[in-house]
C-alpha cells in the first residue's frame, strides 16, 4: 500500500490562489491513478480532479474546471493541485486519492474507486 500526505492548506482569500500536494510514501506512485476529492461541512465527499497514471490525462468536475489544475511529479512522488480564482465555496477537506492500475491512461472519478487515501488538508476561502 502507498501511503499519502497531503499539505498546503491553509485560509486563503477569495480569488486567491493555493497549491496542494500529495506526497507518497511505501511505493513508487507512477503505478497509481490519482485524485482530489473534497469534503465540506455537512456534506458528502465530492469529486474534484483525477489524473492517469501517465499525467496524460486529466479530468475536472464542473465546480473547478477552469480554475483548478492537477498534476505530478512521479520523479517526486508527489501529485499537486493548483487552485486558482478560489471562492467560499471551496473551503473543505481535501483528500487526495490513490488507486494501482496498470492502465497509463485512465483516470477514475468516484471516491469507491480508490483505496488509498490521506488524511486531508483544510482550505478555508474567506470571502
Amino acid at each position: 500500500q502507498v501511503q499519502l500526505v497531503e499539505s498546503g492548506g491553509g485560509l486563503v482569500q477569495a480569488g486567491g490562489s493555493r497549491r496542494l500536494s500529495c506526497a507518497a510514501s511505501g511505493r513508487t506512485l507512477n503505478m497509481y491513478a490519482m485524485g482530489w476529492f473534497r469534503q465540506a461541512p455537512g456534506k458528502e465527499r465530492e469529486f474534484v480532479t483525477a489524473i492517469s497514471r501517465s499525467g496524460g490525462r486529466t479530468y475536472y468536475a464542473d465546480a473547478v474546471k477552469g480554475r483548478f489544475t492537477i498534476s505530478r511529479d512521479n520523479a517526486k512522488n508527489t501529485v499537486y493541485l493548483q487552485m486558482s480564482s478560489l471562492k467560499p465555496e471551496d473551503t473543505a477537506v481535501y483528500y487526495c486519492g490513490g488507486r494501482f492500475t496498470y492502465s497509463y491512461d485512465t483516470y477514475y472519478h468516484a471516491s469507491d474507486q480508490y483505496n488509498n487515501w490521506g488524511q486531508g488538508t483544510q482550505v478555508t476561502v474567506s470571502s
